[in-house]
């Protein structure tokens, strides 16, 4: 009876192991968001800001559907509003970091949201839709965003792939 119930439990986790998503490298690990910190010093409490997360670049064989993007470390002082996913030609290029409201941000509230639905990259490609990440300045953060998971579905299997990218948004004194 026990061996029994240990087998049950076996399949089970095993189950369970098959449903959780596998650690992806279809997305290029060496874009320019990569390599360095973006940031502002003059931010302000209450401040929105947009930060762009890398543009996928899917570098395997096969297409890929992203289902999902999330900031993985965010500091104490700065909360994540939302994340919305724009066509590069709508925003005349990639705003990696832009205050809302501000003189040269687009309007996303009038744009395209594509992250209402999966965003399909063919192999070799990389995206004309990009992710970013809205968020706000609450008190003076304890230091930097940093980290950008994606998950994404290749052939029928989930994935989850963390990319670098970092933004630091200091309040002004």
């Amino acid at each position: 009876m026990a061996l029994a119930a240990a087998l049950t439990l076996l399949g089970c986790s095993s189950t369970t192991r098959e449903d959780q998503p596998r650690t992806g490298t279809a997305l290029a690990v060496d874009g320019a968001q990569s390599s360095g910190v973006v940031g502002n010093e003059h931010a302000r409490v209450g401040d929105v800001w947009y930060f762009a997360l890398p543009v996928p670049y899917n570098t395997s064989e096969k297409p890929i559907e992203i289902t999902e993007v999330a900031v993985e470390h965010v500091p104490s002082g700065m909360k994540v509003l939302g994340y919305g996913a724009y066509d590069l030609e709508d925003t005349e290029g990639l705003p990696v970091l832009t205050k809302k409201n501000g003189p040269h941000t687009p309007d996303f509230d009038k744009l395209k949201n594509y992250a209402t639905e999966p965003v399909k990259v063919a192999a070799g490609t990389e995206s004309d839709i990009f992710y970013l990440a809205e968020v706000q300045i609450a008190t003076p953060p304890k230091g930097s965003a940093r980290k950008c998971r994606f998950a994404y579905k290749q052939g029928g299997q989930s994935y989850t792939q963390t990319l670098d990218c970092e933004v630091e948004l200091r309040v002004a004194k």
